[in-house]
């Protein structure tokens, strides 16, 4: 296996440092301090907001961040987005169908003469 030493997060710590205090560190201690500044290495984001909101004498912050995710996922992290990702596909597919089939009903177009599955009644009831 690999000395941590390589590694870019450890390399990127280690270069700010004198270089006899880079050689005093055994691999167990980096691998320590890898996982202390991890939550610390953000990277660049397509979408990076970050604010504070004052609210009487308390300050909140707040985070917003998207991008492309480059993290190796597990096993079950993969199975966990491709089950979310399935539900979400479903429902906007559930949604455009919808849309689109009110705009049918709206125009009057009726594909199958004297059958109705009463979902533009209903709409009409409630909003119109």
């Amino acid at each position: 296996m690999p000395s941590i030493k390589y590694d870019p997060a450890v390399q990127n710590l280690l270069k700010r440092m004198p270089k006899h205090v880079q050689a005093s560190f055994s691999d167990e201690q980096l691998s320590h301090l890898k996982v202390a500044i991890g939550a610390r290495q953000w990277g660049e984001h397509a979408l990076d907001c970050r604010g504070v909101i004052r609210f009487f004498k308390y300050r909140y912050y707040f985070v917003v961040l998207a991008g492309r995710n480059r993290r190796q996922l597990s096993q079950a992290e993969k199975k966990a987005s491709s089950v979310a990702q399935a539900i979400v596909v479903t429902i906007s597919l559930f949604i455009i169908l919808l849309i689109l089939y009110l705009i049918k009903s709206a125009l009057g177009i009726n594909i199958f003469q004297g059958f109705s599955f009463g979902i533009w009644t209903y709409f009409k009831e409630l909003f119109v």
